[in-house]
């Protein structure tokens, strides 16, 4: 990949839409990179630099959530000088890539789904720009929906587009990790109403939805969660799933992205 690194915000094109890619995305087959921009942010440096380029015909930027070499771990990536660095940028619209364990029982390894709801079982996270500090503002954000219901549909019309299958769409478990969660762990989160687990899922959407950003996620079931059917070898099981799942990713998104 080529293009210049720089850390001047000015040199920034305003882009409508931002990839934000995890595990099994942490660069993005396909872009073509124009710039490397690394912003510093009042929260601190963001996970990555944000490579803009173009992509499918449209223009947008890419973020590494995890860093470069994907050595970040979900409990260490500074969600607030992510999302701070995006809406700097000019973008509008965020989509979040998640790799996640399938609880329900559709939701097969290989498959990919876009979640309705969420619940947050995260702890210690710097998780709302309303921090107290002296040059912050109070908001109680409305969360009834922490997806945007128009990005959303956007995704699932651009499946079907795509002939590409949404296993569905569900709710989504956001555990701290880095560990994988114990089979009576994954009992709860099914009883709570949890169809997926993963670690990056807040406070990402909650930050997103301060800033105005709209926000949804294209999940990849990964794995099966702990005790769902059985455990085998996780490892090997993750890395097929991955390549499958991350194919319907980009296909999807080379139909999405130009509607936005």
């Amino acid at each position: 990949m080529n293009g210049d690194t720089t850390n001047q915000a000015s040199r920034i094109t305003n882009h409508a839409v931002a990839v934000i890619g995890g595990t099994g995305m942490n660069q993005w087959p396909g872009l073509a990179i124009e710039r490397r921009v690394a912003l510093d942010t009042p929260y601190g440096a963001p996970s990555a630099a944000l490579l803009e380029g173009t992509v499918y015909g449209v223009r947008a930027i890419f973020l590494a959530r995890h860093g470069e070499g994907h050595k970040i771990p979900p409990h260490g990536i500074n969600y607030r000088a992510n999302l701070w660095a995006l809406h700097q940028a000019g973008v509008k619209s965020v989509i979040a890539i998640a790799a996640v364990g399938g609880i329900a029982p559709w939701f097969l390894p290989g498959e990919i789904a876009v979640p309705s709801d969420l619940i947050d079982y995260t702890y210690g996270r710097e998780h709302t720009y309303s921090d107290g500090s002296p040059s912050s503002e109070l908001h109680h954000v409305e969360f009834s929906e922490p997806y945007a219901p128009r990005l959303r549909q956007r995704l699932i019309d651009a499946a079907k587009a795509a002939a590409t299958p949404l296993a569905g769409e569900g709710v989504l478990a956001v555990t701290q990790g880095p560990r994988l969660e114990s089979v009576a762990e994954i009992r709860r989160l099914a009883k709570d109403g949890c169809d997926m687990v993963g670690m990056t899922g807040m406070p990402e959407a909650a930050l997103a939805r301060e800033l105005g950003l709209d926000y949804a996620c294209l999940a990849v079931s990964v794995n099966w969660a702990a005790g769902v059917q059985g455990i085998g070898d996780i490892h090997a099981e993750i890395a097929q799933s991955i390549e499958n799942g991350m194919a319907k990713v980009r296909a999807v998104l080379a139909r999405a992205l130009p509607t936005l």
